[in-house]
């Protein structure tokens, strides 16, 4: 029985070992791809994002788990956030609450696929069991990560905020100026799923200067902005745990939130103390190695090909380059604000009922 005990014992801890190592290997392994687009932000467009937050809180970032509550209104506003993630060293481990569209997006949406990102439908009655599920997976995660969640569920638009206002008046809740109605009922499961593993909930209200307007595409150009994050630690004990008051305090986080970004417009900067992170060179490093090992073949290939005189070959390469430059091209266009989901359609209303 002794043996037959240390058997399985042995049997178990190697089993956990095995897991964890593979699921390590598996978070380090989608995090040259998202630092490939954080280099771009932050050292091909040299974009610079002030953090303003309290000293107090400030060591405790990258050191714990945390959702991360974002406001919804800029084209690169998921990437300020994979940026903060990378400032703090949890680039890695980092997922989101994404649409399951992202899913099919190629390399990208493969990848977050593949690494335990968790989807949604935007139908709550489809989102119940499946966002539940993928964010228990979460609880024994090997590393720490920041859960990064757009509440408003879609990007901020002049026709979106005021159907969203219209919604507002209907249940009786204060209308917001900067924000759309944010959706309850995700936040509120991932609050309960996550409970005594995530320490905090900062809250994340970004804005860019002289008004600026962000695109993916500028970013890829080169084009440098100026982004201004104010972040609030809330420790999670502070979230009410029924699912009614969870929805009443977020409510009430999207009025503050509204009334920061009110502030900012009218003096140009957010409370708390301004700081810089450092940029960390792993991005840069990583794009380096990748470009070493794939560039010099890829204009060997095409020198190659150009040298053989085939007018097939060439117009062959010429289709591929035209395919793959469309398909970029589309891939930034799932980040276009005119792009995003028709929030407010009469389906939409009927059943943006959270």
């Amino acid at each position: 029985m002794a043996v037959s005990h240390l058997s399985v014992s042995s049997w178990a801890s190697w089993h956990f070992f095995a897991t964890s190592s593979a699921r390590r290997w598996t978070i380090r392994s989608p995090c040259p791809v998202s630092s490939q687009l954080v280099m771009l932000l932050e050292w091909w467009s040299g974009t610079e994002c002030v953090i303003y937050t309290d000293p107090r809180a400030y060591p405790k970032y990258g050191k714990e788990n945390a959702i991360v509550v974002l406001n919804h209104k800029f084209e690169i506003d998921f990437l300020c956030g994979w940026s903060l993630a990378e400032r703090f060293g949890v680039l890695g481990g980092s997922k989101v609450l994404a649409k399951k569209e992202l899913a099919y997006v190629p390399i990208i949406g493969w990848m977050w696929y593949f690494t335990e990102m968790v989807f949604c439908t935007r139908k709550w009655e489809q989102d119940r069991k499946t966002v539940s599920e993928s964010l228990l997976h979460l609880r024994d995660y090997p590393e720490k990560y920041f859960f990064l969640i757009h509440c408003e569920g879609t990007r901020f638009t002049e026709k979106k905020h005021q159907i969203s206002m219209q919604v507002a008046q209907a249940k009786g809740l204060p209308s917001l100026k900067h924000h759309l109605l944010p959706r309850t009922k995700g936040f509120a499961v991932t609050v309960r799923s996550l409970r005594n593993v995530v320490s905090a909930v900062y809250d994340c209200t970004l804005n860019f200067r002289n008004n600026e307007n962000p695109t993916l595409l500028g970013v890829l150009n080169g084009k440098k902005y100026h982004a201004d994050l104010y972040v609030r630690r809330i420790p999670l004990e502070e979230v009410p745990e029924e699912e009614d008051k969870c929805a009443a305090w977020l409510h009430k986080l999207y009025q503050e939130k509204d009334a920061f970004q009110e502030e900012y417009s009218r003096t140009g900067t957010f409370p708390e103390t301004p700081v810089v992170p450092p940029r960390r060179p792993w991005t840069l490093v990583n794009w380096l190695f990748w470009a070493s090992m794939l560039l010099y073949p890829f204009f060997r290939f095409v020198v190659n090909m150009v040298s053989s005189g085939s007018s097939l070959t060439l117009a062959s390469f010429v289709l591929v380059f035209f395919v793959a430059s469309m398909g970029v091209r589309w891939m930034i266009g799932v980040t276009e604000i005119d792009k995003g989901s028709a929030y407010g359609n009469m389906d939409s209303k009927q059943k943006h009922s959270d």
